[in-house]
């Protein structure tokens, strides 16, 4: 019987808090052979990192305890290693991808500085002598003119750009086995499925194993041969990765499953095609100038967004889907009159592209936006009650209890208990910090809701509860939405419009069940194959 390359052997992980133990991880088995990919899945919060960093003991000791188990590597244990024997493993025979490339990758020094120091370190190569394998490394893992993009600093990548540099950082000591924490989470699908195949290759070429932490069904589904199922500390399915979707054993694997299917957008009203539109956008263009010389002359205009044109009814979604730099969220911002733009936007019959700031102000209320990241977008020094009473100190004139009564009445609308609303973004999850963002801008009883991405950083399943809540919103309010995402499962779900764009132009749009049964542009056809 072979030796397995990880073993994981009931492994228990925990915090000490003064004199307790609060245990995050429960008696947890898992292996992993030599060229074995595992894939373990789960929502947050259920201990997939704390796993994971725990196998190369990254996690601050104390606090962090093990009251039971071991982790042995090629049969040796890492869990009882003392500090020496632990340094000429880590980054050496086991590396690690972190989830967000930016925050992994120090801002203060160059690319060629930070996988230089990798060579250095676990090789000992004089920084001369590691600039020629840093460059072919580079090149393997898909950078473009890798010898020219040395010097680059992290904010001058792109983030597909950053995740190769992260995976090219991890290889170049040729790992026996490679820790990837959610690669993949921030990414448009077609980058994605390039790290992904880019992944495959390197794991074929240097015969190492792979340990992928995801939440994404989908990449588990293409990637792994083994999945391992976790849920609050514990492990509650371990099989090879046809099982678990064929034949799934445990009800949350099932539950997990039934997540990916978010069913059809809403039926539209039957009297729609009589009304006029709410939103009516025509020929809408953002370009940026381009000033070259001494006294900084527009020589040249770079266009982020060319002649969009759509209508949009009450109770009507239109997806925007598209990559990164496409011109979505651009078009988000046009439509507010937060970016200069050119064409003519209609709302409600009015012409807001020739409104000045005074004359938009009584529309705000009525266009609102519901962003990506709430973590970024609430304010931490705020509690909820304030964050979501602003908008009605702005826009409304009303006293604290009537405030405060709107407040309790939309948290309740937006499914949570509206005694938590004195307490801070920092105190909730991400889900409910999303709810909180919903409220926000339902505060205001708006009739267009911008959401930006709204989903892509949230759990399968808590995806799932966001989508049935913004449909039920919208059934009740009749509430039409713009909804920015690369995500075609979510758009295909809510959405009765499509528009594709690629590098600011749109490739095609029309019906959303027409496009996704027969796209005519080759390139909706490519996106579309990425989520099959």
């Amino acid at each position: 019987m072979t030796t397995p390359l990880l073993a994981i052997q009931d492994l228990s992980i925990a915090f000490r808090q003064g004199g307790t133990l609060n245990q995050v991880v429960n008696g947890v088995s898992l292996q992993i052979e030599q060229g074995e990919t595992l894939a373990l899945v789960g929502e947050s919060g259920s201990g997939k990192s704390i796993t994971a960093l725990s196998v190369l003991r990254l996690l601050p000791s104390p606090p962090v305890v093990y009251p039971s188990g071991d982790i042995l590597f090629n049969g040796s244990s890492l869990l009882h290693a003392p500090e020496a024997e632990l340094r000429k493993v880590r980054g050496n025979q086991i590396a690690m991808i972190f989830q967000e490339p930016m925050v992994s990758l120090n801002p203060l020094h160059t690319i060629e500085q930070q996988l230089a120091e990798v060579l250095v370190l676990h090789r000992g190569m004089q920084r001369d002598a590691a600039r020629s394998e840093v460059v072919q490394c580079l090149d393997r893992v898909g950078i473009r003119n890798a010898k020219g993009r040395l010097k680059d600093y992290p904010h001058q990548l792109s983030g597909g750009e950053r995740q190769r540099v992260m995976i090219a950082m991890a290889i170049l000591t040729q790992p026996k086995l490679l820790i990837a924490d959610e690669p993949t989470t921030a990414l448009d699908v077609t980058i994605q499925a390039q790290i992904l195949v880019l992944l495959k290759e390197l794991k074929q070429e240097l015969g190492m194993g792979l340990l992928f932490i995801t939440h994404n069904l989908n990449i588990v589904r293409r990637l792994a041969d083994n999945v391992a199922v976790m849920r609050q500390g514990l492990c509650v399915e371990h099989n090879s990765s046809e099982r678990v979707f064929s034949a799934p054993q445990h009800a949350y694997t099932r539950q997990l499953l039934a997540a990916e299917d978010v069913g059809e957008p809403l039926p539209l009203p039957v009297n729609q095609q009589s009304t006029n539109p709410l939103l009516k956008v025509e020929n809408l263009q953002v370009s940026f100038p381009i000033k070259r010389g001494l006294l900084r002359r527009v020589v040249d205009q770079n266009y982020a967004l060319k002649n969009l044109s759509f209508e949009l009814q009450a109770g009507e979604s239109v997806g925007l889907v598209g990559e990164s730099g496409s011109g979505k969220s651009t078009t988000g911002l046009a439509l507010l009159r937060l970016l200069s733009s050119q064409g003519a936007i209609w709302f409600d019959g009015q012409p807001l592209h020739q409104f000045n700031n005074q004359q938009m102000l009584p529309y705000r209320s009525r266009m609102q936006i519901v962003f990506q990241d709430p973590y970024s977008a609430l304010n931490p020094r705020l509690n909820v009650q304030q964050i979501i009473a602003e908008g009605l100190e702005v826009h409304q004139q009303l006293t604290a209890e009537q405030r405060e009564q709107r407040v309790i009445e939309a948290l309740q609308e937006v499914g949570l208990d509206p005694a938590l609303r004195h307490r801070y973004p920092t105190e909730f999850s991400g889900g409910q910090r999303q709810r909180i963002a919903i409220a926000r801008a339902l505060i205001l009883q708006p009739q267009l809701l911008i959401l930006d991405e709204p989903t892509s950083s949230l759990d399968k399943s808590v995806q799932a509860q966001i989508l049935m809540l913004l449909k039920s919103l919208q059934q009740r309010h009749r509430l039409a939405y713009l909804f920015i995402s690369h995500d075609l499962q979510v758009v295909r779900s809510l959405c009765h419009q499509v528009i594709v764009l690629r590098q600011g132009e749109v490739v095609e749009q029309g019906h959303c069940q027409t496009i996704f049964n027969a796209p005519s542009a080759a390139y909706t056809q490519q996106l579309l194959q990425l989520i099959d």
